[in-house]
C-alpha cells in the first residue's frame, strides 16, 4: 500500500469544474460503470489485467478512502452536459521505489467512449491547479508504459516532461509494459505555463 504519510491535507474535499467537465466525489452508482470501465481490454491494455467487480470495488474503496483523507484525489469524472460517469482523473500518491515516490502524480482512466475529445487533458490541467494552488505541492509526477503513446501524449500537453526511463518494480521483467517512462512538472514549470 503506498503511504500518505507527508502528503498535504485540504481541509474539505475540493471539486474542480472545469468548461465541460466535473471531478467530484465517487457515488455508489459509479461502480458498476467503473468495472465495466476496468474489464475492457482496450482500455486495461497498458495495466497488466483487467479487474473483475471485487477487485475494481476495492479499488474504488482506496481512491474514496484517499480523497477523504487528503481532501483531493483520483475524483469520479462526468461531462457537465451529461452526467455520465466516464472515469476519473486526478492526483493519487506515486508508488514506492520509482521516480517520485514519496510524492504525487497527475493520472487518468477513461472509458473508451470518452476518448478523443480532450477530457483528461482539461481535468488534468484542473487537477495540476489544485496540487499546485492549493496543496502546496513543488513538483508533480506522472507515468505510463513507454509504449503507451496517448497518454504520454497528455502528459506532454500539460507541461510535463520526460525524466526518466526505467521498469516498473511492480512488474515481471519480461512484461511488454515493464518499462515505464516518469514525467515530471515543477510548480515553476507550472506557473510559467499558465502565466502566473
Amino acid at each position: 500500500m503506498v503511504s500518505l504519510d507527508g502528503l498535504p491535507r485540504l481541509p474539505a474535499l475540493v471539486e474542480p469544474v472545469t468548461e465541460r467537465l466535473r471531478m467530484r466525489a465517487w457515488r455508489p452508482s459509479d461502480r458498476a460503470p467503473f468495472a465495466d470501465l476496468n474489464a475492457d481490454p482496450e482500455v486495461m491494455r497498458y495495466f497488466p489485467s483487467v479487474q473483475g467487480r471485487e477487485e475494481s470495488d476495492v479499488f474504488a474503496d482506496r481512491i474514496e478512502a484517499r480523497m477523504a483523507e487528503l481532501g483531493y484525489g483520483l475524483w469520479a469524472l462526468e461531462p457537465v452536459a451529461t452526467g455520465e460517469f466516464i472515469g476519473f482523473t486526478g492526483l493519487n500518491p506515486m508508488p514506492d521505489d520509482v521516480p517520485g515516490a514519496g510524492g504525487v502524480e497527475v493520472g487518468w482512466r477513461l472509458a473508451a467512449s470518452a476518448w478523443g475529445h480532450g477530457y483528461a487533458t482539461e481535468a488534468g490541467q484542473a487537477a495540476l491547479a489544485v496540487a499546485f494552488d492549493q496543496a502546496g505541492y513543488d513538483e508533480v509526477w506522472s507515468l505510463t508504459a513507454t509504449v503507451n503513446g496517448p497518454s504520454r501524449a497528455v502528459m506532454e500537453r500539460l507541461g510535463l516532461r520526460h525524466l526518466a526511463t526505467q521498469p516498473h518494480p511492480a512488474l515481471d521483467p519480461e512484461s511488454p509494459i515493464s518499462e515505464h517512462v516518469f514525467y515530471r512538472i515543477t510548480r515553476a514549470e507550472y506557473r510559467a505555463a499558465v502565466g502566473g
